[in-house]
């Protein structure tokens, strides 16, 4: 089991971003929050974290985030916006070429439960953004770092039951709370059983 003390969150200010930097806190972890724009932290999770401001495609700002981390967790995403993009992809890629510049061997990151479906089965306006969630899975297998693909399905405002299910290969239920999935993102990194899966979450309640 590989030893994490220092961790840096990509995506932290988004939704299930917060609640992640938020439980990496609270599990005692050393975070680093990088962010786009500083002001949609909280003062309150802002004073208990180290923030980077930068943009994911640039490349500069990410190695500066990733030297001397001891694991790295990506949630990247487009809130609201299923138009086709690249960002997610290019952004991971950026993350995982740094990692190899600086050492750094574990990594979570957070796609979509659409990766276990056949494309036929897919609504057809997710598979613009879901081109990209592929391209970042592709990204994970073809590197040199232990990773872990989280795989939510629809993800909820309620409250974190901290009682829900993980499977490998698989989409157990419908639904999962931001806080809860933020809690997995991070407890996810010390399971080494976990590593090189494609891992499935759900609320209990929603199996």
């Amino acid at each position: 089991m590989v030893d994490i003390k220092k961790v840096v969150v990509f995506g932290a200010s988004g939704n299930t971003g917060l609640c992640c930097t938020e439980a990496a806190t609270k599990q005692g972890y050393d975070v680093t929050a990088f962010v786009r724009n500083p002001y949609k932290l909280p003062q309150s999770l802002a004073t208990q974290v180290t923030v980077k401001v930068g943009d994911i495609l640039d490349t500069s700002a990410v190695d500066e985030a990733v030297k001397g981390q001891d694991a790295v967790i990506i949630l990247l995403g487009t809130r609201n916006d299923l138009s086709a993009t690249t960002v997610m992809s290019e952004g991971t890629k950026n993350i995982l070429a740094a990692m190899d510049r600086y050492g750094v061997k574990r990594v979570s990151a957070c796609l979509s439960a659409f990766n276990f479906r056949e494309r036929a089965k897919v609504p057809e306006r997710f598979l613009p953004l879901l081109d990209d969630h592929e391209r970042m899975l592709n990204a994970l297998k073809s590197s040199n770092q232990e990773w872990i693909a989280v795989l939510p399905p629809h993800i909820t405002d309620q409250p974190g039951c901290g009682d829900y299910i993980s499977e490998h290969g698989n989409s157990p239920g419908r639904m999962i709370s931001k806080y809860d999935l933020g809690h997995f993102m991070v407890s996810c990194l010390s399971d080494d059983a976990n590593l090189y899966q494609l891992c499935g979450i759900c609320d209990k309640s929603q199996t």
